[in-house]
């Protein structure tokens, strides 16, 4: 039988979700990846059994509870996203919290240490203004060089340094964060010069 690399991640997340069903059967408890999977199968088949997308939110809140997972599932895992197949068409289901809220303090539990962090310490900086010419909003992420950004978006360094080349520039923000520039709008920022050799 040849099956499709979509129909062979499908036969694999429904392997791992037996395996979870059978744990359960005899009352032991899931870790994250069975807890995830048996999620994600039932929200398969409830999209295949045609209920809408708003009732296969709800029922995938019933199909694990806090109580039937390890300790630590709740916070590792805070959402869960799977395409299911609807008979529409395929649609990205997500679930928040699906095996109930956080806890606090247990494994997986963030917690920040005290104080504050310098970012790109020692580093120079400069002021930018970024113009976007488009009619669409853009969005500049953390360490995107500012060279490489989208065409509609013009850089314009405040430096009169030489040196402040948009190519040795990015956005002095923390990482994983973005920028956004609404459309025909311009926008004042701070740089921060890359780390590394020169290219």
């Amino acid at each position: 039988m040849h099956l499709t690399p979509r129909e062979q991640e499908r036969v694999l997340l429904h392997s791992a979700a037996e395996l979870a069903r059978r744990r359960l059967a005899r009352g032991a408890r899931l870790g994250a990846s069975e807890a995830v999977a048996l999620v994600c199968d039932e929200v398969c088949e409830l999209a295949w059994d045609g209920h809408d997308l708003d009732d296969v939110v709800r029922r995938a809140h019933e199909i694990v509870g806090p109580d039937q997972v390890l300790e630590g599932v709740a916070t590792t895992v805070p959402s869960v996203q799977v395409e299911a197949l609807f008979p529409h068409g395929t649609t990205l289901v997500h679930v928040d919290r699906p095996f109930g809220p956080p806890t606090t303090g247990g494994p997986g539990a963030v917690r920040p240490a005290a104080g504050t962090v310098e970012l790109a310490p020692g580093r120079a900086r400069c002021g930018v203004r970024l113009h976007n010419d488009g009619d669409q909003p853009v969005w500049v992420t953390s360490h995107v060089p500012l060279d490489r950004l989208n065409r509609r978006l013009r850089v314009e360094v405040d430096d009169s340094d030489d040196s402040a080349d948009p190519a040795r520039l990015r956005l002095d923000i923390a990482a994983g964060t973005a920028l956004r520039v609404e459309a025909g709008t311009t926008r004042a920022a701070t740089a921060v010069r890359l780390g590394g050799a020169a290219r």
